[in-house]
């Protein structure tokens, strides 16, 4: 695209947009919405400008207008499908905004390599951010803004209500591994005391926010992370050591934490179909078995859980979303929805691997181990296109794909 002054301030005020975009997820749903929306309309504007719409062909992109062509289809409401409601529609095209971000992110606005090193910088410190805010409150009781604990123990960190841990989690590999990385190339024990005690100090916290599955998953990212880094494995083994320790001693020291965690856990394990989890699960897969091939459209689940033909005799158990990203695809758009979702998510992750098993970078890894906690297939999550947590997705997915296409033009 052309270089001229006016395209230069341009791609700076994208910049500074998707910069805001984090802290907004964090406490101004309103600036991040507005900062994403920008930044896809600002990239639209400045294609056509320049005469260029190459990266429509290229990589995942193809693959995410057909997904999204395919979900605003299921979600019109035209004769016989009236329960897609008009809502629906104007949901499922506004979803388009992401794939939007995320292109523009690739593409132009993290070309730099500085514009990519001032984000990761914006996502480690809200990183540690909602880290600091959850210590200060496992120790005071409340945290910055004073709100406490909730209902069953949990930490909310820097929120009223118990969102710490899903963001946390996704974080914490992108924000952890390149200063785990820095130190571990250094000489001598000290540094590698200091990675031990920071990736300590990293599991630790998601340990004692007390949310399930993002201890799950913090876990599991630095597992995936300790098989990619070889130099990691010694510390990823003591963090996990240390981290069962707290675990264990969490029963005397944050009795709350011990049973979420472990009690009320091997509960819902050993009662899973019973299990509000279990019910949602359920739900989700008899509506999508009833409109395999269109589902119901956007946010389907939400609109039919409550039908009794769903409900197996519990009338209460219903949610927003089906609390997994495949089954949301699954009843929104059907057995073609859920294919091209589960396609394009390999087409996310294809690229953020490449390399990584013979020359890996710890910032690459981090974001690849990110997007792949994101989307593992088993997790429980929000709703996909929600800003808390599918706004953390999306920028570290930009940011990824990014690292992935101009590292070696521009190291």
């Amino acid at each position: 695209m052309r270089s001229d002054p006016a395209d230069l301030w341009l791609r700076r005020i994208s910049l500074g947009l998707t910069l805001i975009a984090p802290l907004g997820i964090l406490h101004a749903f309103a600036a991040a919405e507005v900062a994403i929306v920008l930044v896809g309309l600002l990239f639209l504007y400045r294609s056509a400008r320049a005469g260029n719409w190459g990266w429509l062909r290229h990589g995942w992109v193809p693959l995410g207008l057909v997904w999204w062509a395919w979900m605003i289809l299921c979600s019109i409401p035209f004769p016989g499908r009236e329960h897609a409601a008009g809502a629906a529609l104007v949901q499922a095209l506004v979803v388009g905004r992401y794939l939007i971000f995320v292109a523009a992110l690739e593409h132009e606005v993290l070309r730099d390599p500085r514009a990519r090193r001032w984000l990761h910088g914006v996502l480690s410190a809200a990183a540690a951010y909602i880290a600091a805010q959850s210590l200060l409150q496992v120790l005071s009781g409340h945290n910055l803004s004073g709100y406490p604990r909730w209902g069953d123990g949990e930490i909310t960190g820097p929120f009223q209500k118990p969102r710490a841990g899903g963001p946390y989690a996704r974080l914490l590999p992108t924000a952890l591994l390149p200063p785990l990385g820095r130190l571990l190339e250094r000489p001598g024990i000290w540094p590698r005391v200091g990675a031990f005690a920071l990736a300590v100090a990293g599991l630790g916290t998601a340990v004692l926010i007390g949310q399930r599955m993002p201890v799950l998953l913090s876990v599991f990212g630095l597992v995936v992370a300790a098989l990619l880094l070889r130099r990691l494995r010694p510390v990823v083994i003591g963090a996990l050591v240390a981290g069962g320790v707290l675990l264990a001693a969490s029963a005397v020291v944050v009795p709350p934490t011990f049973y979420r965690l472990v009690t009320k856990f091997s509960t819902q394990m050993a009662h899973f179909p019973e299990s509000p989890y279990g019910q949602l699960a359920s739900r989700a897969i008899a509506i999508g078995s009833d409109h395999p091939l269109m589902g119901l459209g956007f946010d389907g689940f939400r609109r039919a859980c409550n039908d009794p033909v769903y409900d197996n005799g519990k009338p209460d158990g219903c949610n927003l979303h089906p609390h997994n990203h495949y089954l949301q695809a699954f009843t929104d758009s059907g057995v073609p929805g859920l294919i091209l979702f589960s396609l394009l998510v390999l087409a996310w992750l294809r690229p953020l691997a490449a390399g990584l098993w013979t020359a890996p970078d710890p910032l690459r890894v981090g974001l690849f181990v990110s997007a792949l906690v994101a989307q593992w297939p088993l997790a429980s999550s929000e709703n996909a296109f929600s800003l808390d947590l599918g706004g953390w997705f999306f920028i570290m997915l930009g940011l990824g794909l990014a690292e992935a296409r101009h590292r070696i033009a521009s190291p």
